[in-house]
This record gives C-alpha cells, sequence and structure tokens, in this order.
C-alpha cells in the first residue's frame, strides 16, 4: 500500500479502530498505512492527546469511545485480589471461567502512586495470549509490586456471572475481603 500522510493515517487508523470487534495490533496497523510500527506508536499517541479513547492492550489497541451494542449492559466490579505470580493463570481462568472479563489491574506505587494496566481478557485463549506475551517480553507481573495485593475491574453481561467470578476467587483464597 502507499504510504499515507499524517492526518490520512490517523483517520484510517481511527475508523479502523472504531470499526473494530477486536484489538488491533499495531504491527498490523502499519502494515494497512504503510508505515513502521514506532510511527503507529506516535500516531496513537497524537489520537489520545486529541482526546480519543485509545487503549494499548497486550493484544493491540482497541477503541473505547462511544459506546456500541457489544457494551451496552455489561456491568463492572473493582475487585481486590492477593495471590503470587505463578498463580497469575489460575486467578484469571477462574473469572473468565465463571463467564466474566478481566478488564485491567490496578496497583498502588510507592512512588508513582496507582498504576493500571489493560488486560482484556475474556476466555481461557486470551488468557493464554496475555501471559504468553507475559513471558516473551521477561516482564513481571504488576502485582510484584505490592507483593500480591492489586486490584481487577472484572465485566460481565448479569450480577449473577460477577458473583460467580468473585466466588470462585474466595473459594480458591485469592479474594481479599475487607477486615
Amino acid at each position: 500500500m502507499e504510504k499515507l500522510k499524517g492526518d490520512e493515517r490517523r483517520k484510517l487508523i481511527l475508523r479502523k479502530l472504531k470499526n473494530s470487534e477486536r484489538s488491533i495490533k499495531g504491527a498490523e496497523l502499519a502494515e494497512i498505512c504503510g508505515v513502521s510500527r514506532q510511527v503507529i506508536v506516535g500516531d496513537i499517541t497524537l489520537l489520545k492527546a486529541h482526546g480519543e479513547s485509545i487503549m494499548a492492550t497486550s493484544s493491540g489497541y482497541v477503541h473505547l469511545g462511544s459506546e456500541t451494542p457489544e457494551r451496552q449492559g455489561v456491568l463492572s466490579r473493582k475487585i481486590a485480589c492477593t495471590h503470587t505470580p505463578d498463580q497469575t493463570e489460575k486467578e484469571l481462568n477462574l473469572i473468565v471461567d465463571a463467564g466474566a472479563s478481566v478488564r485491567d489491574v490496578t496497583v498502588e506505587h510507592p512512588v508513582y502512586g496507582e498504576l493500571n494496566a489493560a488486560i482484556m481478557v475474556n476466555n481461557r485463549h486470551d488468557v493464554g495470549q496475555f501471559l504468553a506475551r507475559v513471558h516473551e517480553t521477561g516482564s513481571p507481573f504488576l502485582l510484584e509490586i505490592t507483593g500480591g495485593p492489586h486490584l481487577h475491574t472484572i465485566t460481565a453481561d448479569s450480577e449473577e456471572i460477577l458473583d460467580r467470578a468473585e466466588q470462585a476467587l474466595r473459594e480458591h483464597g485469592f479474594l481479599t475481603d475487607e477486615a
């Protein structure tokens, strides 16, 4: 494809992200636009600076802007969990097996304050891809900053599913209940 100029490239990126039902990797956007992945990173930064709600996830970029029919009626809940890094797969699988999705993880950093990162896992396949990416890059889990305690935002279509996910975590000792 012919290399697109800045404004038209960013319009194309935005259109692709808004119309996609899945995340899109930077390399895929780079190929579509005929530029390097680094140029896409810069374009995403500019789009965010202009108010676009774009989130970088481990599986690519997602536009969080206007509510789509798929996002209507989705409920969310913050849950507090504690476990070791080697228990992360079990924790995430318990949540997705209950029918919920894990949107993000938040930890309290002693210098930077609250750190939040997108996870965006909806099923066991997503969990596997997320963990593979963590291992491929040698990146530590954010929970390693706190020694285990962290928050997740989980989402589902009903309160019953959110309750079921919490109960599964409680039964396995991952849920941090109020003291």
